[in-house]
């Protein structure tokens, strides 16, 4: 069963290009082979976004077929931070990375806290 976001061993594409939102099924798995250039069956979770960036679109396969899921932003624009080098057409995201996107938290910023079996260890306690 598909849960969402994912476990961190999904991997999460991310395409550069902006896609039409219109695309279902069919057209984002071949935006996925032609674009992204990676198997649509894979499992991993692939996203797009339109022009704008105020709606997304997610592509995964699950054992018995595919999952679209979308989700349009009343106000504003999804912080996407493009990270891709060159000519990539994408990029990979973490799962905790996923979630803070999905609730318009912009991650350039954000900050890993230590948790506190690190704080121990740093101090030698």
């Amino acid at each position: 069963m598909l849960s969402f976001p994912p476990s961190p061993q999904v991997r999460i594409f991310v395409c550069r290009t902006p896609v039409d939102m219109r695309k279902s099924f069919d057209g984002l798995s071949g935006a996925v082979i032609d674009v992204v250039d990676q198997d649509p069956q894979s499992g991993h979770l692939f996203l797009f976004f339109n022009k704008r960036r105020s709606m997304m679109k997610a592509l995964v396969w699950e054992a018995s077929g595919y999952w679209v899921l979308s989700k349009r932003l009343e106000g504003g624009r999804f912080q996407v931070f493009d990270r891709a080098s060159g000519n990539a057409t994408s990029y990979e995201l973490a799962s905790h990375e996923l979630a803070l996107l999905l609730d318009g938290i912009d991650h350039r910023g954000a900050r890993r806290v230590m948790q506190r079996a690190e704080v121990k260890e740093l101090i030698g306690a």
